[in-house]
């Protein structure tokens, strides 16, 4: 009975990834359909419905070309508009700063990767740099599976260990709960 049981949960942890996959599937395409059924709603012909859609598809390509050479000035004018409303120009602000980290839009400095001891010493967990001032990392230490959830810690330069892993990487071995691990040798690195 303990056999069974065993291979009744390795199959469900086989399963989950896959489940996860076709759940965010459905999901995209269920809003498209949606999204579609209202344009065909005010037009019924398939040619102007698709026709709408190439050129909704071609004006957000052509404001991501522009926007990756320099501020576009529509959303320029929509930023300075923001920027006058007290409560919705700290979320516009610190929403821009988490997708361009996440993007690696931000010109400044590269997105770091680095390793600290947390919760205690002798543990060691990868942490995204998120802003660095005189000697201090602010750091994003994520919890697994979930990269997206965590907290944020502040510690002395002296504290952490570059890594050499990309933000790809580490969010890979966060999401896989350490399975996807792909440096290593990096492990021996890592004071105990």
């Amino acid at each position: 009975m303990k056999k069974i049981l065993n291979y009744t949960l390795l199959g469900i942890l086989a399963l989950i990834p896959l489940v996860v996959i076709l759940q965010i599937v459905l999901f995209v395409k269920d809003r498209l359909t949606d999204l579609f059924q209202f344009v065909y709603g005010y037009s019924d012909n398939y040619a102007i419905t698709f026709g709408l859609f190439a050129v909704s598809f071609a004006m957000i390509t052509y404001i991501g070309y522009r926007v990756s050479f320099g501020r576009f000035s529509i959303i320029a004018a929509f930023e300075n508009l923001i920027e006058r409303i007290p409560f919705l120009s700290t979320i516009y602000r610190v929403t821009k700063k988490l997708v361009n980290m996440i993007a690696g839009h931000e010109l400044q400095e590269p997105r770091e990767v680095v390793y600290v001891e947390y919760p205690k010493e002798g543990i060691w967990v990868p942490a995204y740099v998120t802003n660095k001032t005189q000697d201090r990392y602010v750091l994003f230490v994520p919890t697994s599976p979930n990269p997206t959830s965590g907290f944020a810690i502040i510690v002395h330069e002296s504290k952490v260990i570059k890594s050499e892993m990309s933000i790809e990487q580490v969010t890979s071995f966060i999401i896989s709960v350490g399975a996807d691990y792909e440096n290593v040798k990096e492990i021996n690195k890592l004071p105990i």
